[in-house]
Protein backbone atom coordinates (compact mmCIF):
# COMPACT_ATOMS: atom_id res chain seq x y z
CA UNK A 1 0.00 0.00 0.00
CA UNK A 2 0.99 3.13 -0.65
CA UNK A 3 2.10 5.84 2.18
CA UNK A 4 -0.01 8.49 1.24
CA UNK A 5 -2.89 5.87 1.44
CA UNK A 6 -1.91 4.72 5.31
CA UNK A 7 -0.63 8.33 6.50
CA UNK A 8 -4.31 9.39 5.48
CA UNK A 9 -5.47 6.38 7.70
CA UNK A 10 -4.06 8.03 10.75
CA UNK A 11 -4.44 11.64 10.49
CA UNK A 12 -7.70 10.98 13.03
CA UNK A 13 -4.82 9.73 15.67
CA UNK A 14 -2.83 12.43 14.08
CA UNK A 15 -5.62 15.15 15.20
CA UNK A 16 -5.77 13.82 18.62
CA UNK A 17 -1.96 12.81 19.70
CA UNK A 18 -0.40 16.30 18.85
CA UNK A 19 -2.44 18.31 20.97
CA UNK A 20 -2.56 15.54 23.95
CA UNK A 21 1.30 14.98 23.28
CA UNK A 22 1.38 18.88 23.93
CA UNK A 23 -0.36 18.98 26.98
CA UNK A 24 1.57 15.89 28.26
CA UNK A 25 4.77 17.92 27.31
CA UNK A 26 3.73 21.35 29.11
CA UNK A 27 3.05 19.24 31.95
CA UNK A 28 6.52 18.45 32.43
CA UNK A 29 7.98 21.37 31.74
CA UNK A 30 6.20 23.04 34.69
CA UNK A 31 7.45 19.83 36.70
CA UNK A 32 11.09 21.83 35.46
CA UNK A 33 11.44 18.50 33.60
CA UNK A 34 14.19 18.64 30.74
CA UNK A 35 12.33 18.82 27.32
CA UNK A 36 14.69 15.55 26.00
CA UNK A 37 12.80 13.62 28.63
CA UNK A 38 9.62 14.17 26.86
CA UNK A 39 11.38 12.34 23.55
CA UNK A 40 13.06 9.67 25.37
CA UNK A 41 9.43 8.73 27.47
CA UNK A 42 7.50 8.98 24.51
CA UNK A 43 9.99 6.97 22.31
CA UNK A 44 10.76 4.22 24.86
CA UNK A 45 7.61 4.35 26.89
CA UNK A 46 5.12 5.28 24.53
CA UNK A 47 2.00 5.01 27.03
CA UNK A 48 -0.13 8.22 26.75
CA UNK A 49 -1.98 7.96 30.26
CA UNK A 50 1.03 6.04 31.66
CA UNK A 51 3.32 9.37 30.89
CA UNK A 52 0.90 11.28 32.66
CA UNK A 53 0.70 8.81 35.23
CA UNK A 54 4.36 8.44 35.79
CA UNK A 55 4.30 12.85 35.79
CA UNK A 56 2.36 12.77 39.18
CA UNK A 57 4.08 10.06 40.57
CA UNK A 58 7.07 11.72 39.84
CA UNK A 59 5.55 14.84 41.57
CA UNK A 60 4.91 13.26 44.22
CA UNK A 61 7.82 11.44 44.86
CA UNK A 62 6.99 7.71 44.97
CA UNK A 63 9.59 4.85 44.71
CA UNK A 64 10.31 2.39 41.70
CA UNK A 65 8.13 -0.08 43.08
CA UNK A 66 5.02 2.42 43.30
CA UNK A 67 5.27 3.38 39.44
CA UNK A 68 6.03 0.25 38.35
CA UNK A 69 2.68 -1.57 40.05
CA UNK A 70 0.13 1.83 39.57
CA UNK A 71 1.60 1.64 35.73
CA UNK A 72 0.84 -2.16 35.20
CA UNK A 73 -2.25 -1.48 36.49
CA UNK A 74 -3.31 1.05 34.37
CA UNK A 75 -2.20 -0.57 31.68
CA UNK A 76 -3.58 -3.40 31.86
CA UNK A 77 -6.51 -3.28 29.89
CA UNK A 78 -4.13 -3.70 26.44
CA UNK A 79 -4.14 -7.33 27.48
CA UNK A 80 -7.31 -7.49 27.00
CA UNK A 81 -7.44 -6.24 23.12
CA UNK A 82 -4.08 -7.72 22.81
CA UNK A 83 -4.88 -11.07 22.99
CA UNK A 84 -7.44 -10.35 19.80
CA UNK A 85 -4.11 -9.62 17.91
CA UNK A 86 -2.17 -12.52 18.33
CA UNK A 87 -2.90 -14.76 15.26
CA UNK A 88 -2.51 -11.92 13.35
CA UNK A 89 1.00 -11.24 14.20
CA UNK A 90 1.83 -14.57 14.94
CA UNK A 91 3.05 -15.06 11.17
CA UNK A 92 5.49 -11.27 11.01
CA UNK A 93 8.78 -11.56 11.09
CA UNK A 94 10.55 -9.04 13.86
CA UNK A 95 8.23 -6.10 13.22
CA UNK A 96 5.44 -7.61 14.91
CA UNK A 97 7.86 -6.95 18.32
CA UNK A 98 7.42 -2.99 17.68
CA UNK A 99 3.99 -3.27 16.76
CA UNK A 100 3.32 -5.39 19.86
CA UNK A 101 5.11 -2.16 22.04
CA UNK A 102 3.44 0.42 19.70
CA UNK A 103 -0.57 -0.75 20.24
CA UNK A 104 -2.04 1.85 22.07
CA UNK A 105 -5.83 1.77 22.13
CA UNK A 106 -6.13 4.16 19.01
CA UNK A 107 -3.57 1.98 17.24
CA UNK A 108 -5.74 -0.94 17.52
CA UNK A 109 -9.04 0.61 16.99
CA UNK A 110 -7.57 2.01 13.28
CA UNK A 111 -6.09 -1.27 12.43
CA UNK A 112 -9.71 -3.27 13.10
CA UNK A 113 -11.59 -0.25 11.74
CA UNK A 114 -9.26 -0.31 7.84
CA UNK A 115 -9.39 -3.33 5.70
CA UNK A 116 -5.91 -4.09 4.50
CA UNK A 117 -5.47 -7.29 2.26
CA UNK A 118 -3.27 -9.73 4.06
CA UNK A 119 -0.12 -9.82 1.64
CA UNK A 120 0.24 -5.80 2.68
CA UNK A 121 -1.13 -6.03 6.67
CA UNK A 122 2.75 -6.72 8.17
CA UNK A 123 4.22 -3.72 6.42
CA UNK A 124 0.74 -1.43 6.98
CA UNK A 125 0.36 -2.31 10.22
CA UNK A 126 4.13 -1.08 11.12
CA UNK A 127 3.91 1.66 9.44
CA UNK A 128 0.70 2.99 10.77
CA UNK A 129 2.18 2.06 14.26
CA UNK A 130 5.65 4.11 13.78
CA UNK A 131 3.35 7.41 12.51
CA UNK A 132 1.35 7.30 15.45
CA UNK A 133 3.81 6.99 17.22
CA UNK A 134 5.73 10.02 15.45
CA UNK A 135 2.87 11.92 16.30
CA UNK A 136 2.88 11.27 19.85
CA UNK A 137 6.20 12.18 19.96
CA UNK A 138 6.54 15.37 17.86
CA UNK A 139 3.61 16.31 20.18
CA UNK A 140 4.87 15.52 23.31
CA UNK A 141 8.75 17.56 22.46
CA UNK A 142 6.79 20.30 20.74
CA UNK A 143 4.79 20.95 24.56
CA UNK A 144 7.49 20.58 26.22
CA UNK A 145 9.71 23.01 24.32
CA UNK A 146 7.01 25.93 24.24
CA UNK A 147 6.34 25.16 28.14
CA UNK A 148 9.44 26.89 28.61
CA UNK A 149 9.18 29.22 26.27
CA UNK A 150 5.42 30.28 26.51
CA UNK A 151 2.82 31.05 28.66
CA UNK A 152 -0.19 28.60 28.55
CA UNK A 153 -3.21 27.27 29.67
CA UNK A 154 -3.75 23.94 28.98
CA UNK A 155 -6.95 23.54 31.13
CA UNK A 156 -8.99 20.60 29.21
CA UNK A 157 -7.14 19.90 26.49
CA UNK A 158 -5.95 16.04 27.62
CA UNK A 159 -9.83 15.00 26.73
CA UNK A 160 -8.55 15.45 23.10
CA UNK A 161 -7.64 11.05 23.99
CA UNK A 162 -10.96 10.22 25.08
CA UNK A 163 -12.94 12.44 22.12
CA UNK A 164 -10.10 10.49 19.41
CA UNK A 165 -10.82 7.11 20.68
CA UNK A 166 -14.77 7.87 20.76
CA UNK A 167 -14.98 8.41 17.45
CA UNK A 168 -12.46 5.22 16.37
CA UNK A 169 -15.12 3.12 18.30
CA UNK A 170 -17.96 4.43 16.46
CA UNK A 171 -16.36 3.85 13.06
CA UNK A 172 -15.36 0.49 14.19
CA UNK A 173 -19.05 -0.03 15.53
CA UNK A 174 -20.35 1.16 11.95
CA UNK A 175 -17.50 -1.42 9.96
CA UNK A 176 -18.72 -4.30 12.56
CA UNK A 177 -21.21 -7.01 11.40
CA UNK A 178 -21.17 -7.73 14.66
CA UNK A 179 -23.06 -5.03 17.07
CA UNK A 180 -23.85 -6.96 20.48
CA UNK A 181 -20.23 -6.99 21.63
CA UNK A 182 -20.42 -3.36 21.64
CA UNK A 183 -23.28 -2.71 23.51
CA UNK A 184 -22.68 -5.58 25.59
CA UNK A 185 -19.42 -3.55 26.65
CA UNK A 186 -21.26 -0.21 26.64
CA UNK A 187 -24.03 -1.35 29.75
CA UNK A 188 -21.02 -3.32 31.69
CA UNK A 189 -19.06 -0.08 31.36
CA UNK A 190 -21.82 2.55 32.31
CA UNK A 191 -22.85 -0.21 35.58
CA UNK A 192 -19.73 0.01 36.42
CA UNK A 193 -19.50 3.60 36.76
CA UNK A 194 -22.19 3.44 38.94
CA UNK A 195 -21.57 0.75 41.02
CA UNK A 196 -17.57 0.53 40.98
CA UNK A 197 -15.51 2.80 43.00
CA UNK A 198 -13.56 5.38 40.17
CA UNK A 199 -10.35 3.63 41.18
CA UNK A 200 -10.90 0.38 40.31
CA UNK A 201 -13.90 0.97 37.44
CA UNK A 202 -11.33 0.98 34.61
CA UNK A 203 -10.05 -2.94 35.14
CA UNK A 204 -13.12 -4.22 36.64
CA UNK A 205 -15.37 -3.52 33.83
CA UNK A 206 -12.92 -4.61 31.55
CA UNK A 207 -12.44 -8.05 33.44
CA UNK A 208 -16.46 -8.47 33.35
CA UNK A 209 -16.72 -7.68 29.51
CA UNK A 210 -13.71 -9.85 28.82
CA UNK A 211 -15.04 -12.83 30.24
CA UNK A 212 -18.72 -12.25 29.13
CA UNK A 213 -17.80 -11.82 25.74
CA UNK A 214 -15.72 -15.14 25.42
CA UNK A 215 -17.85 -17.32 27.74
CA UNK A 216 -20.63 -16.42 24.79
CA UNK A 217 -18.69 -15.89 21.91
CA UNK A 218 -19.87 -18.57 19.48
CA UNK A 219 -23.59 -17.11 20.42
CA UNK A 220 -22.47 -13.70 19.55
CA UNK A 221 -20.81 -14.78 16.74
CA UNK A 222 -23.72 -16.46 15.75
CA UNK A 223 -26.41 -13.71 16.05
CA UNK A 224 -28.43 -15.19 18.65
Amino acid sequence: MQFFTLFKMTIPVLMGYIPLGMAFGLLLSQLLIPWYYAFFMSLFIFAGAGQFLALGLFASQATILEIGVATFLLNLRHTFYGLSMVSTFKNFSWKKHYMIFGLTDETFALLKTNDIADEHKENAYFIITALNQSYWILGSVIGAVLGNIVPFDYRGIEFSLTALFVVLSIDLYNKSKLHKPFLISLIIGLVGMLSFPSSKMLILSLSIAAIILILFKKVLEDGN
